[in-house]
């Protein structure tokens, strides 16, 4: 499956969007500030940028610079009106960006998507049927860290054996977890703003989903950081950098002793 990057403000719209098109690609949600922007393309390398111009009189308009300037490789498509683009309409002068006219129904934006990839849309529906076969029996993980490089390697380790799901901030973690609950949370301990203490608190105080198992990750080893993440009674916790071996057979432990 082809890998998108939605940006947008977190919305009915981009809600149903985002729904619709996992279905065919994988979508990763992202907001419009720039260093987040920049921080997720690292990390999700993805074929095409999507982005919702709703509200767009307060977006952060230095993200079409930087994917002008700086990733020029990845195309971008658009959803807005004719007002939203009109400040912008210089950087639709080149291949790159292209504009789908809002509002857009779900099969429009599917068109434009496959035409802006250059893919034929029977196709990616096929191939999507046969992925979704092949991923209904891999357990989905989440792994929460703000170090990029840390999320590049958690998911190169863990890919081969299970649906992986990338975060970069609590925040982002709960919006992931909205769009697809997962089996297993890797979870960063130390994260700036909203921590991993944090992070947990917010999903044991939902109902739904208090009971997914959290692995915490921590840098620290010292007596008083191990006493603290042991106290939220985590389903374990992990030195970084975890050794691969060791990493997958918790996963699994942690996994069996949910399902038994």
């Amino acid at each position: 499956m082809k890998k998108i990057l939605l940006i947008g403000k977190l919305n009915n719209v981009v809600e149903e969007t985002n729904k619709f098109l996992s279905q065919y690609f994988h979508v990763q949600l992202c907001s419009e500030n720039t260093d987040v922007l920049e921080g997720m393309l690292k990390i999700v390398n993805p074929d095409l940028v999507l982005i919702s111009m709703i509200d767009a009189h307060d977006m952060d308009t230095s993200i079409f610079a930087m994917l002008n300037d700086r990733y020029v490789q990845i195309p971008v498509l658009t959803i807005g009106t004719k007002v939203e683009i009109h400040p912008l309409l210089s950087y639709y002068e080149n291949s790159q960006f292209e504009n789908l006219l809002r509002p857009a129904e779900n099969t429009a934006i599917l068109d434009a998507v496959c035409a802006k990839l250059e893919l034929d849309r029977q196709e990616v529906e096929k191939d999507a049927a046969k992925e979704k076969g092949e991923t209904d029996h891999k357990k989905r993980i989440l792994v929460v860290d703000d170090n990029g490089t840390v999320l590049r390697t958690m998911k190169a380790m863990l890919e081969e054996y299970y649906e992986v799901a990338v975060a970069i901030s609590g925040t982002q973690a709960m919006t992931s977890i909205g769009k697809k609950r997962p089996d297993l949370i890797l979870l960063d301990y130390e994260m700036p703003v909203c921590d991993g203490k944090m992070t947990l608190e917010m999903i044991r105080a939902d109902e739904d989903l208090k009971n997914i198992p959290v692995i915490f990750l921590t840098a620290i080893n010292d007596r008083t950081n191990v006493e603290a993440v042991l106290k939220l009674k985590p389903a374990g916790y992990f030195l970084k950098p975890a050794a691969k071996d060791k990493l997958l057979a918790e996963i699994e432990r942690v996994l069996n002793s949910v399902s038994d």
